[in-house]
């Protein structure tokens, strides 16, 4: 018995993820409904532990320029962005848009044909998720909905600003990252005219008060697009401060991550004290991660991966070599993919057998 008991603390240990200190993360469903139909939006939210109601945040991803890559997103995979705003006492929910991730119904958003580009449309469309998830969340015992903060990166931002234009109740500010849509290659986007007129459009009748942050090296919607669409939007009447971020990176468009959480974070903090937004005068701690155990001969490199992995979706594995090689996959369809996926990857790069050392959140060597 006593081995037994031994064995199950080892195994809890390398199972359950550090977590921010005061705050609770949690994997949810949004029930949304579009024309009448409910549909299942995957989300994470990260809150604040304290029993008391916060106000929200809503976080919106980006779209890849490969549509195969639509599938293999998570809502995780913003968790570090969440942890953030919720250190600083908000609700945060980080959603996945239908044709995304795990969340239900069709792809909805597509603009069409690069050289025929609808920017419009689609962001109307995407916002309507975004609008679902804030009615949604709004209903929820720990949530303060009379004021809400929509959040988006890339295609998430260019939705964020579409739902400025008619917004839900209790949106009293937003946040770009990057925001725009269409941009098939580095430095390039399908018709970037129609894609300045979208926010033309979107700026008649947005009067949110609005933050938009683009870097210098940004890839996706360089400088001098991006001030071609704050002009559009404010000239028609849109309100949107705009920021003017340094180099990140190799591409500054994303600077919203963890990495970038350093040079983002103050704009943010800024941005909120000047609407009287500011929640904790002074953030939670970081996420403590001195207590979790690691799998023996990880490489610093290896042990940064690690903290990555256990904050990843299932499906997921992390394998390694006794050379101190290792590989990692999260947010697969199953186990056996997660397994093989990360075994190639370390075989790749080590001379010796590469083996799991955990399945999902189960130690496994």
């Amino acid at each position: 018995m006593g081995r037994l008991l031994c064995l199950l603390s080892l195994l809890l240990l390398f199972s359950l993820p550090a977590q921010a200190t005061g705050l609770i993360e949690e994997d949810t469903t949004i029930q949304a409904t579009f024309n009448g139909e409910v549909l299942g939006l995957e989300a994470l939210v990260v809150r604040p532990d304290d029993g008391r109601k916060h106000p929200l945040v809503v976080l919106s991803h980006g779209a890849p320029r490969k549509p195969a890559d639509r599938e293999g997103m998570r809502a995780r995979n913003n968790i570090a962005n969440a942890r953030e705003f919720a250190r600083r006492g908000w609700v945060v929910v980080a959603v996945m848009r239908r044709g995304y991730g795990e969340s239900q119904g069709e792809y909805a958003e597509s603009s069409g044909p690069c050289d025929n580009p609808d920017y419009v449309k689609s962001g109307r469309i995407a916002a309507e998720d975004i609008r679902q998830t804030i009615l949604q969340m709004a209903k929820r015992p720990y949530v303060d909905g009379s004021k809400v903060v929509a959040v988006g990166q890339s295609a998430g931002g260019f939705s964020t600003v579409a739902l400025t234009a008619d917004p839900p109740p209790g949106l009293v500010a937003a946040i770009s990252f990057a925001g725009g849509r269409g941009s098939n290659k580095p430095d390039s986007v399908c018709t970037e005219s129609r894609l300045v007129d979208a926010f033309r459009t979107f700026g008649r009748t947005s009067r949110i008060p609005m933050m938009w942050v683009y870097t210098r090296n940004d890839h996706f919607f360089g400088p001098s697009l991006s001030l071609r669409f704050h002009t559009a939007f404010t000239e028609a009447g849109g309100q949107a401060q705009f920021v003017g971020a340094p180099d990140f990176g190799t591409d500054g468009h994303f600077l919203f991550s963890a990495s970038g959480a350093p040079l983002w974070t103050p704009y943010v903090e800024t941005f909120l004290a000047s609407r009287g937004l500011t929640q904790f005068e002074r953030p939670l701690p970081p996420r403590d991660t001195s207590a979790i155990t690691y799998p023996k001969g990880l490489t610093e490199n290896g042990r940064d991966a690690f903290v990555k992995y256990l904050d990843g979706a299932t499906h997921k594995a992390f394998v390694m070599s006794s050379s101190g090689a290792f590989g990692w996959r999260t947010g697969r369809k199953d186990a056996d993919q997660a397994v093989e996926e990360a075994t190639e990857f370390c075989a790749a790069h080590s001379k010796k057998p590469c083996y799991a050392v955990m399945i999902d959140n189960d130690m496994v060597q």
